[in-house]
This record gives C-alpha cells, structure tokens and sequence, in this order.
C-alpha cells in the first residue's frame, strides 16, 4: 500500500506542477467548490477563486523543480495527504525560491481524486 501511496503522490505531483508551469488555467479541473487553498496565509474557498488566484500570481511563466515529495493515507477514506518541497525558477530572475506546498487529496463521488486542501509558503532564509 505504501508503494501504491507513493506512486499515486509522485504522479499527481508530476502532473500538477506540469499544468502550473504550462497552462495554469487547468488547473481548475483539480478543484472543487469546497476546496481550500491557503497561500502565504491567505484562505481562498473553491475551485473558481483558487484558480483566479493561481492565474492571477504577478509572473506568467515559472518551472518547479521538486526535491521531496512525502505521501501518507489520510484519515478520510481512499484520501492521500502529499507534502512537497522544492524550489521554484521564475523567468529572468537569477535565483530560485524555495517552497513547501501539501496537498489533501481526497475522491469525488465519481472515484475521481481532487483537492481538498492545499497549502503553500515560500521557504526565505
């Protein structure tokens, strides 16, 4: 099951930092209406709002290099929590920041997992 936890963690990991760097409008396809993302300490509640505020950050293109990715079962049935770290390249800046990003994914009703709850700080210092 560990193995099974890992793989799934590390694949969605792949394929959300794919869509951040590449097309961040679909990113909405990963939330729903009661998902929430809290960004630098600001709370944003649902698909829609969270997704604005991805598309809305201050630079249009960006590449994450990963560095950890942890995976454990949630407490909510078929759920996965999934911890990153890593570090972020902004285009025409010279270093790149450091960032730690969670994920509490859980399944639809249709068996589909999404974000329930997602957290992300840079790492300064």
């Amino acid at each position: 099951m560990e193995e099974q936890l890992e793989t799934v963690g590390r694949a969605f990991v792949d394929h959300y930092y794919h869509l951040f760097d590449t097309d961040r409008n679909s990113l909405a396809s990963l939330y729903q209406p009661t998902s929430m993302l809290t960004f630098e300490g600001q709370k944003i509640l649902g698909g829609e709002n969270i997704t604005g505020k991805l598309n809305g950050l201050p630079f249009e293109q960006c590449k994450h290099v990963v560095s950890t990715i942890d995976s454990q079962p949630s407490s909510f049935a078929g759920g996965i929590v999934v911890f990153v770290s890593g570090s972020l390249q902004l285009l025409g800046e010279d270093h790149p920041l450091r960032f730690s990003q969670m994920f509490h994914l859980v399944p639809s009703i249709q068996g589909v997992l999404f974000v329930q709850n997602d957290m992300f700080r840079l790492n300064y210092g």
